[in-house]
């Protein structure tokens, strides 16, 4: 089967300097400049040809999305992986994410307020990740029940990663999924 990724959030949150870093490690040169908006990338893979990419300088083009999701697109066929693994080297943020899964650690909580660290582990873009958010009064508690009881949990925030660590920003709407 094959999955394309057409969720225009994710894609905006790709800068085109991260493409441009990533297109320099695989192999990909810089051709030419394409009018004063974009350059032409190619790579020439054996048993498969030539592949080019069109990049954009700015994500203030009108056709960012499309040469963005193109992008993805190429760059999955000449790897022969899939878009979602493509995808999954240029997340850095992503703004209001549903996040469900369960408790795996609870850091030791604050000593002058209820609050702490949770990890929660996750399904996000078809990979298991950790994520990092805190927590304070009843949230955390419900946490701290969720981890002990195994129970499964969902959440809303801002993923961004930092380091290699990926860490959900302004977490709300925590809450424990009952079975």
């Amino acid at each position: 089967m094959k999955i394309t990724v057409q969720d225009a959030p994710i894609i905006e949150n790709i800068e085109p300097q991260q493409l441009k870093e990533y297109l320099q490690s695989h192999g990909w040169y810089e051709d030419r400049p394409f009018l004063d908006n974009a350059t032409i990338w190619h790579k020439q893979v054996v048993g498969q040809g030539e592949f080019e990419i069109l990049l954009p300088n700015t994500k203030n083009v009108r056709d960012y999305l499309p040469r963005i999701r193109e992008a993805i697109e190429t760059l999955a066929t000449s790897e022969n992986l899939s878009q979602l693994e493509i995808l999954n080297e240029f997340i850095n943020n992503y703004p209001h994410l549903k996040i469900q899964g369960f408790v795996t650690q609870i850091a030791t909580p604050h000593k002058d307020k209820l609050s702490g660290e949770i990890t929660i582990v996750c399904s996000v873009f078809e990979k298991l990740r950790k994520i990092k958010t805190e927590f304070t009064d009843y949230n955390y508690i419900l946490a701290i029940k969720a981890y002990q009881e195994r129970l499964p949990v969902v959440c809303m925030g801002d993923l961004v990663k930092e380091n290699d660590v990926f860490i959900l920003q302004n977490p709300r709407d925590f809450q424990i999924e009952y079975i």
